[in-house]
């Protein structure tokens, strides 16, 4: 089982971007996905969360401006970034809560992707 997260990149103050993290796998079901985002020299923060029934939560500090979702499938999560600002500058991670998978099927508590990075410029 992997998430690849993609979709990162340099934007101006103000911008958009959108986040994309996909499972693969063999995969049966993902209970929870969510976003995560380091910047440099910082601790690890919460950004969002989208539940296997599309409940959505966000951080304060991006609600209003950010939007999780996920596929018909569920196998993919997406952040939508509005109005960028130059805080949100930070290698975001996406992860998964409550993977199962293959024939059996198997069970992941919680699984990470790799990270990728936003730049926004004021």
């Amino acid at each position: 089982v992997q998430l690849q997260a993609s979709g990162g990149g340099s934007v101006e103050a103000g911008g958009s971007l959108r986040l994309s993290c996909a499972a693969s796998g063999s995969i049966v079901s993902i209970n929870s996905m969510g976003w995560y985002r380091q910047a440099a020299g910082k601790q690890l923060e919460w950004v969002a969360t989208i539940s296997k029934g599309v409940t959505t939560n966000y951080a304060d500090s991006v609600n209003g401006r950010f939007i999780i979702s996920r596929d018909n499938a569920k196998t993919t999560a997406y952040l939508q970034m509005n109005s960028l600002k130059p805080e949100d500058t930070a290698v975001y991670l996406c992860k998964a809560e409550g993977i199962r998978y293959g024939s059996t099927p198997d069970y992941l508590p919680n699984t990470w992707g790799q990270g990728t990075k936003v730049t926004v410029s004021s």
